[in-house]
């Protein structure tokens, strides 16, 4: 059920059946419920019915997928600023973060700069720039993404998982978790 901006979850994860758990938790990584169909197929214990034990029972499935399946969920993700009004690239909640940050509101200049630096970053790491943009303005954003298109492949790729990550607990942090 949804309580204002918050998904209300009436059971505990480890109790709920498998369309309902994926139905709750399946938008936590981005166009992604894979993640939580392995955690419902792997079978919950109680320690994943707070948002904690969840993050890192979801994060674990991510972090063991190995280096491909990885890369192809980072390159789930949008380009930020990209494409805010064309169809449906983004996810209702890549949509709604995205412009928390403001990142619908650019000047023609910082559009410009977002789209050759999405450009750029997409050529050389093979995956868009990922950042957990909640908290942030779009300044923040651009310096983040100026600091960070210089870093190697290697580094880049493990903090876009940090990103994905940051994403996937906010996100969890939004669902009320039954008491």
């Amino acid at each position: 059920m949804v309580t204002g901006d918050r998904l209300q979850n009436q059971r505990k994860p480890s109790e709920m059946g498998r369309e309902d758990f994926i139905a709750v938790f399946g938008h936590v990584y981005e166009k992604s419920p894979c993640v939580v169909e392995q955690a419902w197929d792997r079978g919950l214990a109680i320690t994943e019915d707070t948002p904690e034990g969840l993050r890192l029972a979801l994060a674990a499935i991510v972090e063991e997928a190995g280096p491909e399946l990885q890369l192809r969920l980072l390159r789930t993700h949008p380009d930020l600023a990209g494409k805010l009004g064309v169809g449906d690239v983004l996810t209702a909640k890549s949509r709604s973060e995205q412009a928390g940050a403001g990142l619908d509101q650019c000047t023609n200049d910082e559009y410009a700069e977002f789209q050759s630096l999405n450009q750029c970053y997409t050529k050389q790491f093979g995956f868009p720039f990922i950042l957990a943009v909640r908290g942030r303005n779009r300044q923040q954003v651009l310096e983040n993404f100026r600091s960070r298109i210089d870093n190697d492949c290697g580094d880049e790729f493990a903090e876009a998982l940090r990103q994905v990550h940051r994403i996937a607990w906010l996100r969890l942090q939004e669902i009320e978790f039954y008491d």
